[in-house]
């Protein structure tokens, strides 16, 4: 009768005991009271901005347009639109300088679709090209590539949710590992299953609802857009939405690593700061950074490659069109090569500090083992 070769330890397959650690990691989070009522209303947060936002795009005024004799009967009566009629095109053109219209509509004699043409700034007003059954040329006098403030919105939203969860999760995984040496319940866990297994453990426990929350998130957020008629902006968070789902997964295990292996590092509460702290500067400082550079196309290039920021950098620099469709993939492997050795590391200062109860243990001698 053959018996089973599946590798075990303490009685434990590698996988039975990294999925029960994860399922412990799970039910803890589950039964507390702080992460649901913390969920909630990050979820509320959403989507209350999703309703404001698809409330203030629909509370529009009048647009102001400037038209001439010609192109007058063509908008005449249309709701939504102040005209205002000026002698030539010149005026026209003016008005729209100036700031005192939105657009003009002006003759061109060269398009036999419309005969006439959308004059404006920096974006014609999409009230005014929605009235046509086909869009006519557009023509801008001072062209910007991108709006400023929803890059800057679209930064900070990605941004948040990257740190909020990042920061969060890790501090309640370093508290954990730090409780389970104070109380010695780790050696009770580690005479059953080795070091690793419950470092993957916890990290897998962690991530599966820290992703569950972004999922959740991205939800709330598609389908909020779609109720409130935000298609637009749908289509152009599509893309960046995936890639930041795909960045944040791996950011956030390698983040988790680190942060388990700085709780291992001490055996009080009160002394998590002292090893969390660098870690939690390079979640906080990329942040920063992408926030307040947002509008620099080399910054935001140089920070998209880091695998610290390359999960808020990349999918800001998709959303605005700024990267070539290969660059997420070379930022993803320089992020999933940085995983890999950041676990790698982890599990090592993990598996050195784990049982090394008082003070601190320095780096060199977790590392040294």
């Amino acid at each position: 009768m053959s018996t089973s070769t599946t590798p075990s330890t303490g009685g434990l397959s590698v996988g039975n005991g990294v999925f029960l650690v994860a399922e412990r990691e799970i039910g803890s989070k589950l039964r507390s009271k702080a992460f649901l009522i913390s969920t909630g209303i990050l979820l509320l947060i959403a989507l209350a901005g999703v309703l404001i936002g698809g409330f203030m795009s629909k509370n529009t005024t009048e647009t102001a347009i400037a038209v001439t004799s010609e192109t007058a009967p063509a908008v005449h009566g249309l709701p939504g639109l102040k005209l205002t009629e000026v002698a030539d095109t010149t005026a026209a053109e003016k008005l729209v300088r100036e700031g005192k219209v939105e657009a003009a509509l002006i003759p061109a004699p060269g398009d036999t679709s419309f005969g006439f043409e959308i004059v404006a700034l920096k974006s014609a007003p999409s009230s005014l090209q929605s009235m046509f059954a086909k869009t006519p040329k557009v023509t801008l006098l001072a062209p910007d590539t991108t709006n400023p403030l929803l890059r800057y919105l679209v930064a900070i939203g990605f941004g948040v949710v990257f740190l909020m969860a990042a920061s969060t999760f890790g501090a309640t995984m370093a508290q954990s590992v730090v409780e389970e040496k104070s109380t010695r319940v780790v050696e009770l866990l580690l005479a059953a299953i080795p070091a690793r297994v419950l470092l993957a453990g916890k990290v897998i426990g962690n991530t599966v609802l820290a992703m569950a929350q972004i999922l959740a998130l991205a939800a709330i957020a598609v389908v909020g857009l779609i109720v409130t008629g935000q298609n637009a902006v749908l289509e152009g968070l599509g893309s960046p939405l995936v890639w930041f789902a795909v960045f944040f997964l791996f950011g956030f295990v390698l983040l988790a690593s680190l942060f388990a292996a700085a709780g291992a590092m001490v055996s009080r509460q009160e002394d998590i700061g002292s090893t969390t702290m660098p870690i939690t500067m390079l979640v906080m400082a990329p942040y920063f950074l992408v926030i307040f550079l947002n509008d620099n196309p080399v910054a935001m290039t140089i920070l998209s490659y880091i695998p610290f920021s390359a999960p808020v950098a990349m999918p800001v620099r998709l959303f605005v069109g700024e990267a070539q469709w290969w660059e997420p993939l070379v930022s993803l492997v320089i992020l999933l090569v940085s995983c890999v050795v950041a676990i790698l590391v982890a599990a090592k200062i993990y598996e050195n500090s784990l049982l090394r109860m008082g003070g601190r243990v320095k780096l060199s001698e977790a590392l040294k083992g």
